[in-house]
């Protein structure tokens, strides 16, 4: 779960990397945040990516295109 504090956690060891640098524990701690972060964000990605599949798959069964069907009558 990404919260405000961890949010904040990271731009802090962020901004104190650019500048003084980070301990060992730190360089650690940023390490696991991020990790974290990122899973979060994939699993977000991937819950709307199967949303919006659902949501597409739904709309195959409505009947549209039929356009394309219509048999050409030569005379």
């Amino acid at each position: 779960m990404i919260t405000r504090e961890m949010i904040d956690r990271i731009n802090f060891l962020y901004h104190k990397s650019q500048t003084e640098g980070l301990t060992e524990e730190e360089k650690e701690e940023q390490k696991r945040l991020r990790q974290e972060y990122v899973k979060e964000i994939k699993e977000r990605v991937r819950r709307e990516l199967e949303s919006i599949k659902y949501a597409e798959n739904s709309c195959n069964h409505c009947g549209h295109d039929h356009n394309h069907h219509h048999h050409h009558h030569r005379h």
